[in-house]
């Protein structure tokens, strides 16, 4: 598994982008401070294009995404999308 992840704080949501086993699981999204769950995923789900600044990194589990998305006093650090993410 990998997710990619975009934090949209004026908006306070979370978007991550899941593949499982290099087969694309969709996208999700939830509150700032909410839990990803694999139920959330769906193929018809897409990221705003807005985002494309608020790039937060790659993890390699949902518990992962789940830990960095609830750590308050994490520094959060952006980045633009990498291309073959666009």
């Amino acid at each position: 598994m990998g997710f990619a992840v975009w934090m949209d704080e004026q908006d306070k949501v979370v978007w991550a982008q899941g593949t499982h086993e290099y087969r694309p699981m969709g996208s999700a999204v939830i509150a700032l401070h909410g839990q990803f769950r694999p139920r959330d995923f769906r193929q018809s789900l897409k990221r705003p294009p807005s985002l494309s600044k608020q790039f937060v990194g790659f993890f390699g589990s949902l518990e992962e995404v789940n830990h960095y998305v609830s750590d308050d006093k994490k520094e959060r650090r952006y980045r633009r999308t990498p291309a073959h993410l666009l």
